[in-house]
């Protein structure tokens, strides 16, 4: 008998801890649903470059754009890449680029920031058409 009491003991005592760590994962996970699910406000540009550019050139465009998030601390995400839909709708635009601030105000400190307009510069003599959406993401 005394046997079982223990065995009982130890049974109740694995699954209160069990519960625990169950609860405690479920409260992390939340937490992290909650970050994530956080409205963002996404900066969407897409260029189209001029018939005369090289891929160097684009190349370094690219660089100089990726390089943003290092100089401006508001940009809280970024990611690239080229256009491959099938759909052919693009209208020339190529190049695709998804920057993620936490505020409007972020976005505002962005716009004008000297290393922006910097990478203005660089983009300037390979441009031949921008496109720009910016939108709060939605669930």
């Amino acid at each position: 008998m005394k046997k079982i009491m223990v065995l009982a003991m130890v049974a109740l005592i694995t699954a209160c801890a069990s519960n625990e760590e169950s609860t405690m994962a479920t409260e992390d996970t939340a937490v992290a649903e909650v970050e994530e699910s956080s409205p963002k406000l996404r900066h969407v540009v897409m260029f189209k470059f001029k018939d005369e550019s090289t891929d160097e050139d684009i190349q370094s465009v690219v660089d100089a754009f990726a390089n943003l998030p290092n100089e401006i601390p508001e940009i809280k995400g970024f990611e690239w890449g080229i256009n491959n839909s099938p759909e052919g709708l693009n209208d020339g635009l190529t190049h695709c680029f998804t920057l993620t601030f936490d505020s409007e105000e972020g976005r505002a400190v962005y716009l004008p920031h000297p290393a922006h307009k910097a990478f203005g510069e660089i983009l300037g003599p390979h441009l031949d058409k921008v496109t720009v959406v910016d939108y709060w993401t939605q669930d």
